[in-house]
């Protein structure tokens, strides 16, 4: 008969001590915070919760765009929350850049983690070819640290897909039409 000894009683080696959990506010978001918090939790960690908001060239970078979008802030209160459940502390930072990968890897130079998590979700160009997008690739490219990618499974990706044409083949309401004053 063999014995394992529980895995509470192996010494593991923590993935990261400071960690950077980069949010889009897409569909992988909540799975990343969630693995961020439980190998944080288990090491000890922390963890800097960040959403760049990218801003155009129609705008200079000085201005506030990001404190006034509403999105951009739901995105870092759904990390509170998770990190809540998880009784783990978060820092979040909301940024806005003209490119997110680089501010990205710049706030990982800045705050000295040793990790970058961040969710990928599974997307196809036309014809047919898994893409990446920009932000990752940069991201591989140029992080001083370790990066801890997570992919959306296909699955997921096909059923906001199929909820997508749902609600774009459903009629929309008709709405009541008001005069200005």
């Amino acid at each position: 008969m063999v014995t394992f000894r529980p895995m509470q009683d192996r010494l593991i080696k923590a993935p990261f001590k400071r960690a950077m959990l980069g949010l889009s506010g897409g569909p992988t978001d909540s799975v990343v915070v969630h693995l961020g918090c439980q190998l944080s939790k288990a090491a000890g960690a922390e963890l800097i919760c960040v959403h760049v908001v990218e801003v155009d060239w129609t705008h200079e970078l000085s201005e506030d765009i990001a404190s006034s979008n509403e999105r951009a802030s739901s995105v870092l209160d759904l990390a509170e929350g998770i990190a809540e459940q998880y009784k783990v502390k978060v820092e979040t930072s909301l940024l806005q850049a003209r490119d997110v990968g680089a501010a990205l890897v710049d706030e990982a130079i800045e705050t000295g983690v040793d990790a970058i998590m961040m969710g990928l979700p599974y997307r196809k160009r036309f014809g047919g070819d898994f893409a990446l997008g920009t932000t990752v690739p940069y991201i591989l490219e140029n992080a001083p640290c370790q990066v801890i990618l997570l992919r959306e499974a296909v699955a997921s990706s096909e059923e906001r897909r199929e909820k997508g044409l749902e609600q774009a083949q459903m009629p929309r309401p008709i709405a009541a039409v008001g005069t200005r004053r």
